[in-house]
């Protein structure tokens, strides 16, 4: 369905390396209805450069939204670029997940009214991350399992997503146990859904942001549908240096609150005022 309009939301961070592939990756769509933006947390200028080298020939409008180094502040650049979003809906994912070519043409089959999507990701060890080149991007070879065997070690689960036809796939995602959740590296929802429960609690670091998105979109009477067998991305080894104790605690116990309390509105999202009535 080419006609419905995605804006695909990467968030980055000082990582060009991994950027570099997933840019690549979305040169290479089945999909053509779509822009992407670049959500970027305060990266170094060499990002901005390598962005701007994607620009004469990408094959959609592409955005570098940017925003000072002042520490970990990604939900604030991420609620800036829902508001610069041109397209009705907004598919999330990461500089370090490289999308197969049916990845943005997926979230657009699945996308429904009353609906989010929840996807999921293949991890890849650090030497296959490395390993991938353009080259393997444009023609796929780095989706292939046999190929990802040969680099290094591939776990069952991660192969059975790949191997997965579009048949076994929705069978897969309707017997999964995991929870449909909403997920940084692939999960997508409606422009006006985000607005709604206004956008990302700013006061929430590493470790549950999204999830927390996620629980105030299904307070606010949305529904989460499983696409982690459908919708398949990369994710590029990395360490996560911003990850603390502190971080994980206060997060979920601004979980727990908006659990408790059913709330569907953030007072530190978007939109800094008062509490919506």
């Amino acid at each position: 369905m080419d006609s419905l309009g995605i804006s695909v939301i990467i968030s980055t961070y000082n990582k060009e390396e991994w950027l570099r592939k997933v840019l690549e990756g979305y040169k290479y769509q089945s999909y053509n209805h779509y822009e992407v933006i670049v959500a970027d947390d305060g990266s170094r200028e060499s990002t901005k450069d390598l962005i701007d080298s994607f620009k004469g020939d990408y094959p959609v409008p592409i955005q570098h939204i940017w925003h000072e180094d002042d520490g970990y502040r990604r939900q604030r650049i991420l609620n800036i670029a829902i508001q610069k979003a041109k397209m009705p809906y907004i598919l999330f994912t990461d500089g370090d997940c490289i999308p197969r070519k049916d990845f943005v043409e997926t979230h657009a089959k699945f996308a429904e009214e009353g609906y989010f999507l929840s996807g999921g990701y293949c991890k890849l060890p650090i030497d296959t991350s490395k390993a991938i080149e353009e080259d393997d991007i444009r023609t796929e070879r780095c989706f292939e399992v046999q190929w990802l065997k040969q680099q290094d070690t591939l776990k069952g689960t991660q192969a059975l997503k790949l191997n997965s036809g579009p048949v076994l796939a929705s069978i897969l995602d309707m017997i999964t146990t995991t929870n449909a959740s909403f997920n940084n590296c692939n999960s997508s929802a409606w422009k006006e859904d985000l607005i709604a429960i206004n956008g990302y609690d700013e006061r929430m670091q590493y470790g549950g942001p999204d999830r927390e998105l996620g629980e105030r979109l299904v307070n606010y009477g949305l529904k989460p549908k499983q696409i982690r067998h459908n919708a398949i991305v990369l994710h590029l080894d990395h360490a996560r240096g911003y990850k603390t104790p502190e971080s994980l605690e206060r997060n979920l116990n601004i979980r727990k609150e908006v659990k408790d309390q059913k709330k569907k509105w953030t007072e530190y999202g978007i939109i800094k005022e008062e509490k919506k009535n």
